[in-house]
């Protein structure tokens, strides 16, 4: 008779990431660095929201940014605009970024002049959410377009993040969302998430989330 061991390979490769995640936030409070994962779908926001961040805090702080996706650049380059160091990261057929990915990009950063670090993770609800990157906070970005059932779908993400987002707020009328639900089935799943609404085109709310950077800056 064969006797067949049974390896748990999804645990080992997240143990594994959760090492390297932690060496890379050793190596980030060391250069006195604040990061934040972005989540969330493709179209939510993130890059706008991420444009409109630096532009705010570029003058104040001195902003990095690391843009992940399937072909990277496309994002990268509209963050490159902005004045500040941003390097692509290309996943290929992976559908998130994970803690050995961004390490590699630490080799072409100046750490000692950066003071803020946002990682734009590759856009869907699902993958990224089991991948810890080393940072300090995680965001999650939404919108009223995705659906007003949208994060009862997809549970796991909401479950981790430190932020939510529920953008496009300025048209839950016309694609007959509810933005307030979206954010009361996201405070159900984690109470102590703050969630927030906006309209990132219009700059409605923005001001919480610079509040929200900055405040994490000065805890850390």
């Amino acid at each position: 008779m064969h006797f067949v061991s049974v390896a748990d390979i999804g645990k080992d490769l997240l143990k594994v990431n959760k090492k390297r995640a932690d060496k890379i936030r050793k190596l980030l409070n060391e250069n006195n660095i604040i990061a934040f994962d972005f989540m969330g779908a493709t179209g939510s926001g993130k890059t706008l929201l991420i444009e409109k961040l630096i532009d705010n805090l570029k003058d104040k702080y001195n902003v990095a940014c690391i843009a992940g996706d399937v072909i990277a650049k496309y994002d990268a380059d509209r963050l490159k605009r902005h004045g500040v160091q941003v390097i692509p990261l290309n996943t290929g057929k992976e559908c998130h970024l994970d803690a050995h990915l961004v390490k590699h990009a630490f080799n072409d950063l100046d750490l000692e002049n950066i003071d803020i670090l946002f990682i734009e993770n590759v856009g869907n609800l699902i993958c990224p959410a089991d991948f810890d990157l080393g940072t300090h906070k995680r965001i999650v970005v939404i919108s009223v377009t995705e659906g007003d059932d949208t994060v009862e779908k997809h549970p796991e993400i909401f479950k981790t993040a430190d932020l939510t987002i529920i953008n496009k707020i300025d048209i839950a009328d016309a694609v007959g969302a509810d933005p307030i639900k979206m954010r009361e089935d996201a405070k159900k799943l984690n109470k102590e998430m703050g969630v927030l609404l906006t309209s990132i085109k219009n700059n409605e709310g923005i001001d919480k989330v610079i509040e929200f950077i900055e405040k994490t800056k000065t805890k850390y």
